[in-house]
């Protein structure tokens, strides 16, 4: 299925980000990019979906994540109707523990 969202600019960010090698180089990258809150919320919302697969309920992932229910969510709807991104990296994440 094709992106709703995909473009030359995006393809050209996503490269950039696949050529990212440590944690650290991670870091110094996404520092640059994003700021402070914009990097807080993804990681929120990362986690909310790790808690979601694991069937935590939403009043508790509101609580450790601060998110408001209504990301909670669309997060939810996104690990059960979206383009399995989340799913996919979590996945990986699993494997590699």
């Amino acid at each position: 299925m094709k992106s709703k969202i995909r473009d030359e600019k995006l393809d050209f960010l996503f490269r950039g980000i696949m050529t990212l090698e440590s944690l650290e180089e991670c870091y110094s990258f996404f520092e640059d990019l994003c700021t402070v809150s914009e990097l807080q919320e993804m990681s929120r919302r990362m986690h909310a979906a790790k808690m979601l697969k694991e069937n935590y309920i939403y009043s508790e992932i509101a609580e450790q994540t601060g998110l408001s229910t209504a990301t909670i969510s669309r997060v939810n709807r996104c690990l059960k109707y979206g383009s399995d991104g989340y799913l996919s990296v979590l996945d990986r994440l699993d494997r590699r523990r």
